[in-house]
């Protein structure tokens, strides 16, 4: 009940998934997560942008404001965490599907989402997220086996999303 959307695709994989979340939410069905709100402009450094907690949650900048000459990792891991807090109460609370923008270089690292994936794993919530190519050797490593590759089309990730909450409730 993992599955994965692997695209290199910027923002392909984003609006894919803003709409499979609100054709889900205007199904009743609760979606815990985490969403893009806005890309990158033009010529900003990909990790500038906003994401919101699902169902209802707050929306927050990825990236920490460094200036024009740092380097190094700009990720505002102080508000990745608060949005991990959010989305694994989110499940607690009684998510039906858990879709997360992206397993990446946190995740990679065993940190980030994994526990929260792991945690809608266990209770049969099922998980749907993009690698990007640079994180798919660390996302199967991580899923171990039970990752399924899923096409980037809404009414694809629906039928797949939909087969496994059948599964789940049997």
């Amino acid at each position: 009940m993992l599955g994965y959307i692997h695209s290199a695709e910027r923002g392909v994989p984003n609006a894919v998934l803003s709409e499979v979340v609100g054709r889900l939410r205007a199904q009743g069905v609760v979606v815990a997560g985490l969403v893009q709100l806005r890309a990158p402009e033009a010529g900003a450094h990909p990790c500038d942008m906003d994401l919101r907690c699902l169902p209802d949650g707050p929306a927050f900048a990825i990236a920490q404001k460094l200036g024009r000459g740092s380097r190094g990792c700009r990720m505002d891991v102080e508000a990745l965490e608060t949005g991990v807090a959010y989305v694994s109460q989110a499940v607690r609370d009684g998510a039906e599907v858990f879709i997360l923008n992206k397993f990446g270089a946190q995740e990679a690292q065993g940190r980030g989402f994994c526990e929260t994936i792991a945690l809608a794993l266990e209770r049969g919530v099922p998980v749907l997220t993009v690698v990007n190519p640079l994180n798919l050797d660390a996302f199967r490593a991580f899923a171990g086996g039970v990752e399924e590759e899923v096409a980037a089309e809404p009414e694809t990730i629906l039928a797949w999303l939909s087969a496994r909450m059948d599964q789940a409730e049997r």
